[in-house]
């Protein structure tokens, strides 16, 4: 069942911040106090897009440099890349 569930929720002063309190929703998609979460906006349509972070650590003695080097690799020879996976 992958229906979207629409809820209504006032905005909120916290602070100095504005907010809303979406705690239903966030255990609806696996989230917990602590949880990293990814956030895309878009002003043109006023849609937030909320989704559980997929970023994982990097494993002892790996670094982000590298990591980064490896990513542009990647991006640089995917058609390559993609053909020997597909032979």
């Amino acid at each position: 069942m992958n229906r979207m569930i629409e809820m209504e929720r006032k905005v909120t002063k916290f602070g100095n911040s504005l907010g809303i309190t979406m705690t239903d929703a966030l255990k609806q998609i696996g989230l917990d106090q602590g949880d990293i979460v990814n956030i895309d906006v878009s002003p043109a349509t006023g849609e937030i897009i909320i989704r559980k972070s997929t970023k994982v650590s990097l494993p002892e003695g790996i670094s982000a440099d590298f990591m980064d080097t490896l990513t542009d690799v990647i991006e640089e020879y995917d058609q390559t890349l993609q053909g020997l996976k597909d032979r």
